[in-house]
């Protein structure tokens, strides 16, 4: 085997503001030469085909095709292999010219994780991005500091309610609601995902009831609430459903970012004439990610990429409630939302899918207070109505912040015990997350 040296190279050897580099994870047959399959992927999906053609110049190679700068296999087999061996593991870097796809999602997706997606076990872990390449995004227009700066919040974590039942409602009922939510201590409310302009609760008679019921709510409780609109649509409606909501009142707006798109979040985020915070919300992300061999990992799609898009807010699932996660990718994953990363501002976490009072001191030790607490049964369904609800997640803020235990909390605040009494008090079984006994 022959493999040209501009598709093998080290990462000291690349020049690193011309290159997006992915890492992958794959599972080979035994038989399989690992550098050759490697090299193949950064060939694929690069300026390559399965027959050289005599229009592949030199030229065209140095400037466009993917170099291997990895390849890793777990074990680290350097001898021999085991006998009896069914599978080789690996984890693949591959450094692709960032002029191949430019400052866009669909094409670097389409590169990164395209039609390498259906040659078997092959996973998208990572994407690295240079700072010539980020500086062609703007992110989040608010992030963590603009929203606190919004609500006038600083000292605490932040809260949110998704109003429930999802869809059905009326913009009257749904309104009434936001204002008891509101009232009980909620800074955000938020649209549930399945609902964006049905007949039933159409988008701008919705905004507007609501926006009322929340001007109401905040001269009552003397602090602002900012309601995200769903305004998911068609790629083509989607800045008509952005600049209806805003002229009707709205605050904040929503968008589904899995099922529209990155590049039509990013159109929403960059518009100069949208100027409110925007919540991602990660519906259909699960098709993408839950698969152990393919697809893209959830700190990608679900934290990283919405960041870059420009949302301000990050709806993230936790292994909490009702969905599936592990601990450790939920918190790689709220990570992700705030650390460094070039000139893109640190976009807020919300961790969701059945999050309770007792929730609030874990989630509040693993991210700290720049984290939304968002919860939508967990107020709707409190025993003793939802501005209890809401209430009681503000009785655990306030004392998780003030490093009293939640259990300590709810001896002196009725709304509270009554909502540890119905869900209990999670702790995760170790002091910290930081722990080497393997």
């Amino acid at each position: 085997m022959y493999i040209d040296p501009i598709v093998v190279q080290y990462p000291e050897s690349l020049d690193k503001d011309r290159f997006v580099i992915a890492t992958y994870y794959c599972a080979t047959k035994p038989d399989t030469n690992i550098m050759k399959f490697a090299a193949a992927i950064g060939i694929e999906q690069s300026c390559g085909t399965w027959i050289k053609v005599p229009q592949e110049t030199e030229e065209i190679r140095e400037r466009c095709i993917g170099r291997l700068v990895g390849v890793y296999e777990t074990p680290a087999y350097q001898i021999s292999l085991p006998e009896g061996i069914k599978e080789r593991h690996l984890i693949i870097r591959i450094a692709y010219p960032w002029t191949n796809f430019g400052d866009q999602f669909a094409m670097m997706l389409s590169t990164a994780i395209g039609e390498v997606a259906g040659s078997g076990k092959v996973k998208l872990l990572d994407l690295e991005f240079p700072d010539a390449f980020l500086k062609k995004f703007s992110g989040p227009k608010f992030g963590i500091k603009g929203t606190r700066e919004l609500l006038g919040v600083y000292d605490r974590p932040l809260l949110n309610n998704m109003i429930k039942p999802c869809t059905g409602m009326s913009p009257e009922v749904t309104a009434e609601l936001a204002y008891e939510s509101a009232v009980g201590g909620v800074d955000i409310i938020k649209d549930d995902e399945l609902i964006a302009n049905p007949e039933h609760c159409p988008l701008i008679k919705r905004v507007k009831h609501v926006m009322k019921a929340l001007e109401r709510a905040d001269d009552e409780k003397g602090e602002k609430t900012l309601y995200t609109v769903n305004i998911t649509d068609r790629p083509d409606k989607l800045k008509e459903n952005a600049y209806n909501a805003l002229e009707a009142g709205a605050n904040a707006l929503m968008v589904n970012y899995g099922t529209v798109g990155l590049d039509a979040t990013r159109m929403l985020a960059e518009d100069r004439d949208i100027n409110v915070p925007i919540l991602g919300h990660p519906a259909f992300n699960g098709a993408v990610y839950e698969s152990s061999w393919s697809g893209m990992s959830v700190g990608l799609i679900g934290a990283k990429l919405p960041r870059l898009a420009g949302a301000d807010m990050i709806i993230s699932f936790s292994p909490y409630g009702k969905l599936t996660m592990l601990m450790d990718t939920f918190i790689d994953v709220g990570y992700k939302m705030i650390s460094p990363l070039g000139n893109i501002k640190p976009a807020f976490s919300m961790p969701g899918g059945g999050t309770t009072q007792g929730h609030v001191e874990d989630i509040v030790k693993k991210f700290g207070i720049d984290v939304i607490i968002a919860s939508g049964a967990g107020i709707h369904g409190h025993p003793m109505g939802t501005r209890a609800g809401a209430k009681a997640f503000r009785q655990a803020i306030d004392a998780t912040v003030k490093g009293i235990p939640t259990d300590e909390a709810a001896k002196e605040n009725s709304e509270l015990r009554a909502a540890v009494e119905m869900w209990g008090y999670y702790q995760e079984g170790k002091s910290g997350i930081f722990d080497l006994k393997g």
